[in-house]
């Protein structure tokens, strides 16, 4: 049976539904995140990234880029309610729909007689009229293919990869496309050359293996288009945190100390709401210092108390004499996950 896998990503997710909400900020640069000048945005809408707006930018530097931006709270409880309608829709259509975020997932349509395209076409329509939100899909034989094409004609895009396109399709992609290939490993694939999976195709699994380590097999598939993985409709989840920037750096041990209580409580919450049956094995916090170094501490084998969290922080501070801007808490879960999508980060 030919594998027919499709990838639905909702166009900036959260903006698109403050907007649609308020419907005056239609045409304006929409942005969503922490609303302090320390605070890092979520994402944003098209017309904010005309100014060279993206996710994960501190406030402070995008509104340097476009003063008039429009920066609103996030509201995860709304962004959770349209997330669900949405995954609605899809179970409709498939089975094995597998979430890896609010705003997009994978479905597995090889069972039905529809081609991928139309199922695609008419799940998009669907999620536009039902909730007033626009989505891109990718329709290909495999999950890093349909990702990828996703992707390709955003916003309120919709591409297809067939079999017969696999060989050419790839030559020319960009080794950053492929799954589990990290801004470091890209750039260290193009010092020797390679910038291209046409490029990354010259070598063998033998050569591969050499350069990358145990990825390199899985390399010498994924540069000529195959993926086996299968789209999993229950993941592991393999860790809970939560995290707090602050408004004005925090300068002694103690002041974290104050924040990491807030921290523990909320995280208390969240593992109580998640009901999760899987074994706690790691405590952690990270920490960002004022020059946005990090540095993270984490031990096994520590009771889930307040006064582990303070022991982890008092070690993660003491490793550099710099005030603190960010904290973060959490744990990490003991199971054997399905085989994450690592980074690929290595050295020659």
């Amino acid at each position: 049976m030919e594998r027919k896998i499709i990838h639905v990503d909702m166009d900036c997710f959260y903006a698109a539904v403050e907007v649609r909400d308020r419907p005056e900020l239609r045409s304006e640069p929409v942005a969503v995140g922490g609303r302090s000048a320390r605070g890092v945005l979520t994402t944003c809408n098209y017309e904010a990234r005309k100014f060279g707006i993206h996710s994960a930018m501190p406030n402070f530097m995008a509104l340097r880029k476009c003063p008039h931006l429009i920066v609103l709270p996030v509201r995860f409880e709304a962004y959770r309610a349209e997330s669900k309608r949405i995954r609605s829709i899809m179970s409709e259509y498939s089975s094995l729909v597998e979430p890896l975020s609010l705003d997009e997932a994978y479905l597995d349509v090889s069972h039905s007689e529809r081609d991928g395209e139309s199922i695609a076409r008419e799940i998009k329509r669907r999620i536009r009229r039902e909730t007033g939100l626009v989505a891109s899909a990718g329709v290909a034989p495999n999950k890093m293919l349909a990702k990828i094409a996703s992707d390709w004609r955003k916003p309120d895009g919709l591409f297809v990869i067939g079999n017969e396109d696999i060989p050419s399709f790839m030559q020319d992609l960009p080794v950053s496309k492929i799954w589990g290939i990290g801004k470091r490993a890209e750039e260290k694939l193009h010092q020797k050359g390679i910038k291209t999976c046409g490029d990354l195709q010259t070598f063998n699994s033998v050569e591969l293996s050499r350069l990358f380590g145990k990825f390199g097999s899985d390399l010498y598939d994924l540069c000529r288009g195959r993926d086996d993985r299968a789209v999993v409709s229950h993941r592991i989840r393999k860790s809970v945190s939560v995290e707090r920037t602050f408004a004005k750096n925090l300068e002694t041990l103690e002041e974290c100390a104050a924040k990491v209580q807030d921290l523990f409580q909320e995280l208390e919450e969240d593992l109580f709401r998640l009901k999760s049956e899987s074994r706690i094995s790691k405590l952690f916090v990270k920490i960002k210092f004022a020059d946005f170094t990090r540095t993270t501490v984490e031990r096994s084998a520590l009771p889930i108390t307040l006064p582990s969290a303070l022991s982890l922080l008092e070690e993660g501070f003491g490793r550099k004499a710099l005030p603190v801007r960010l904290i973060g808490l959490g744990v990490r879960f003991a199971h054997n996950a399905v085989r994450p999508a690592r980074q690929l980060e290595f050295d020659f």
